[in-house]
């Protein structure tokens, strides 16, 4: 643990102390630095909720004493993009993994005796005060319990949102969930609250089926049980394949699976993960003609100031369920035990409790 000076907002930032923050996997690969320019020192984190402390110049929508999520990508509320009802990725505000400073005047607003410590994706919540741009918060009903609703800030959201908001599917209806981590049930929740009849859950891990029938699972297929292609397996459980696929894994070959597994006609395939820089998806044209249809999602199209505060009403109204997201709760001092949690594949979201 360090003591870091954390110095006031400036113009449309605001301060606010972290109550819980949560892991989440892309904290471990820009720790790992993998696969992009390693910035150091810099506070991780981007998953949590809190309370504002002060704001700075221009911040009109928010008072000290509010409870926010920070979100790692935002919504300026003025370019094409937040203008748009189709779009979330913000030009001025969208996710920058490699800015570990403030817009308002490219400096940091860490430090330990002078020295700058970097910011993480704008919200850096693995310390107990942090700074935000105004943009990157959601104000949130202040009854809604910060260590439960804080998930909603990244990786459920994320899932919940690209099947709910992308893939769409009908009550009735089959989808297909390909990688059954925390995003990938995040999908499923989606698939159960649309009223889909049968929710496939796709994996390598079939010791996570279990857990997935929580989260409205119906069935299970590992790809290394079968001789042949997963999609084609699918098919031949569907008549054809299912109406809706949602992929959450990164692998390029299980997006080409979600895509080819949906069926023609109709079928529509939505991609979450994040692929490596190098891959390419290759697929027959015939499967675009025959009407299937490919879409990317970016945190489940969500605009996090618009649309995340109806998101925690869900909650509130007992629609969506978070307490099965959560396995395990530990303080800030045991935040290391929480990551070999998460590196064992032990948890699905560990909740840290902030403060010493």
């Amino acid at each position: 643990m360090e003591e870091v000076e954390v110095a006031p907002p400036q113009a449309m930032e605001v301060r606010l102390k972290i109550l819980f923050t949560s892991l989440c996997h892309t904290d471990v690969y820009f720790w790992e630095a993998k696969g992009q320019t390693p910035l150091f020192p810099r506070i991780f984190g981007h998953e949590a909720g809190g309370i504002v402390e002060s704001v700075g110049e221009g911040v009109t929508d928010l008072e000290p004493g509010d409870h926010v999520l920070p979100v790692f990508t935002g919504e300026c509320k003025e370019c094409r993009h937040c203008k748009s009802e189709e779009s979330n990725m913000c030009d001025l505000l969208r996710i920058n993994t490699d800015r570990g400073v403030m817009l308002s005047d490219g400096k940091s607003r860490f430090s330990i005796k002078g020295q700058p410590i970097y910011h993480f994706v704008g919200t850096s919540t693995f310390s107990e005060y942090t700074v935000v741009h105004v943009g990157c918060l959601a104000k949130i009903n202040p009854a809604a319990p910060l260590d439960k609703v804080c998930l909603l800030s990244c990786g459920i959201s994320t899932g919940l949102g690209a099947t709910l908001n992308v893939a769409k599917p009908k009550a009735g209806s089959s989808v297909a969930i390909f990688g059954l981590g925390a995003v990938g049930l995040a999908a499923a929740e989606g698939a159960r609250i649309s009223g889909a009849s049968r929710i496939i859950g796709v994996d390598l891990h079939s010791s996570r089926f279990d857990e997935a029938k929580k989260f409205g699972v119906t069935e299970f297929v590992n790809p290394n049980d079968h001789d042949k292609p997963v999609h084609e397996v699918i098919a031949e459980m569907t008549d054809g394949g299912v109406d809706r696929s949602v992929e959450c894994t990164g692998s390029i070959s299980a997006m080409i699976s979600a895509f080819e597994c949906v069926h023609d006609g109709w079928g529509v395939a939505v991609l979450v993960g994040v692929p490596s820089k190098d891959d390419s998806f290759k697929t027959n044209p015939m499967n675009f003609l025959s009407e299937r249809t490919l879409k990317g999602t970016f945190f489940g199209n969500y605009k996090p100031r618009s649309d995340l505060p109806s998101v925690v009403e869900k909650y509130m109204n007992k629609e969506l369920e978070l307490e099965k997201f959560i396995s395990h709760e530990l303080p800030f001092s045991e935040i290391n035990k929480a990551f070999e949690y998460m590196l064992a594949k032990a948890s699905l979201r560990c909740i840290i409790r902030m403060g010493a």
